[in-house]
């Protein structure tokens, strides 16, 4: 799974290196670039709300559905040039969208009570961080690099080799993964007896059932219609389990809200660096993506520290954590750009706190959901929903709401760590 998300990382940012340069090229605009990047995450969400009702609890069918819809979509993607029509690259990554159904499955996966401990998820969820690092990384390197190598091609050249690459890694993937991923069981295991060697239990004796009335006299036998103790805690604590109180619901929304956040500003500064970095520095799309890799890997580091750091941290100090690192890397990008003094170094620093500050802060968003809800509710729709809406609203605007959100439930976001 953390494979799956480090390739699905992959595919999303491969094109923005060079996707505005391919827009331009097929008759489109700057906008229209970050349309192409931006839509596959609204079609994720659209597509979650049929798969979530096929997938069973499990998680192949989604799998095999990603796979497909990505190799499609790429292929898709890798004909606009041949075919000159500019919408097609619309289309491969409206279709890539559905495989990226696989970012709710992946931390659906890392939190699923069936599969993996309560003190275990944060870290797991820290691995798919560093998966997704991979991905911001990787990828736009990737893109940029074969933007410059070029290769003279109507078919496969600097334009469209993002989408070939990734077709083939897309099937490579789907031929690997049936032989080693191991879905979770439908059915619990039932233990058959053989006839030829019954096993005899001896009956213990069971002292009879005392009943108590609502007076408070006890009675050796209880009614025939009253029900039994057992039966009657069992079923007031699954309708306690599955009762959200109203702290709860908002810290469902605080933890929505940062989901949002994340995706939207690591999203926007990764479709807007080619384009500002082309008017600023003069930047090709290689050397912006050498760029957005580099940052990449300067906080690769960090995030493995981060895996470590939270076996033994509650989330809400992770938290707080990404989210000042992140919020100072905004506030002195927004400085520099009113005194018009952005320079090479001072342009890093604020990609490298954003980077890191948000990949952090999406470390806690699905883990302590997972331990502050219900068993039951883990993979429900509102998380990746909320992050499929992210393209429209302010960078700081939102995270100041999260940040107010955050102060007002800081006791109910106290969980287990790990």
């Amino acid at each position: 799974m953390i494979g799956l998300n480090a390739l699905s990382q992959i595919s999303f940012f491969i094109i923005v290196s060079s996707s505005s340069k391919y827009a331009e090229y097929l008759g489109g605009t700057a906008a229209f670039s970050g349309l192409v990047i931006g839509i596959p995450v609204v079609f994720a969400g659209i597509a979650l709300v049929p798969l979530m009702k096929l997938d069973q609890g499990a998680y192949s069918r989604p799998l095999h559905f990603a796979c497909a819809t990505a190799i499609l979509g790429h292929i898709f993607y890798g004909l606009a040039y041949r075919a000159h029509f500019l919408y097609l690259i619309l289309i491969g990554r409206i279709v890539i969208g559905f495989a990226f159904t696989n970012f709710m499955y992946s931390k659906r996966f890392c939190s699923d009570p069936r599969l993996v401990g309560i003190r275990r998820r944060t870290t797991l969820a820290g691995w798919l961080v560093v998966g997704q690092g991979i991905g911001f990384s990787v990828g736009p390197f990737v893109g940029g690099l074969l933007y410059k190598v070029g290769f003279a091609n109507e078919v496969f050249n600097g334009y469209t080799g993002p989408g070939w690459v990734m077709a083939v890694l897309w099937l490579l993937f789907w031929i690997v993964f049936p032989q080693v991923f191991e879905d979770v069981p439908r059915n619990r295991p039932q233990v058959s007896q053989s006839p030829e060697s019954p096993i005899e239990l001896n009956t213990v004796p069971f002292p009879q059932a005392t009943y108590v009335s609502s007076e408070g006299a006890a009675t050796p036998n209880a009614p025939s219609g009253a029900p039994s103790a057992v039966s009657s805690t069992v079923r007031l604590t699954e309708e306690d389990e599955e009762r959200i109180t109203p702290r709860q619901w908002g810290v469902m929304a605080t933890m929505c809200w940062f989901a949002m956040t994340c995706f939207f500003v690591l999203g926007a500064w990764e479709a807007n660096i080619p384009v500002y970095a082309a008017h600023a520095f003069g930047w090709s799309p290689f050397a912006a993506g050498n760029f957005i890799a580099l940052g990449g890997v300067a906080t690769f580091p960090l995030l493995f520290f981060n895996v470590l750091f939270a076996r033994r941290t509650q989330d809400r100090y992770i938290l707080v954590l990404g989210c000042t690192a992140g919020v100072a890397g905004l506030l002195v990008m927004l400085a520099i750009l009113a005194a018009d003094r952005v320079t090479f170094g001072s342009f890093f620093a604020c990609w490298f706190l954003t980077a890191f500050g948000f990949n952090v802060t999406s470390t806690v968003t699905m883990s302590l959901l997972s331990k502050r809800l219900p068993g039951s509710w883990n993979g429900r729709r509102v998380l990746q929903s909320s992050t499929a809406t992210s393209r429209g609203e302010s960078a700081l605007g939102i995270l100041g709401v999260g940040l107010v959100l955050t102060t007002v439930l800081w006791r109910d976001l106290k969980a287990k760590t790990g």
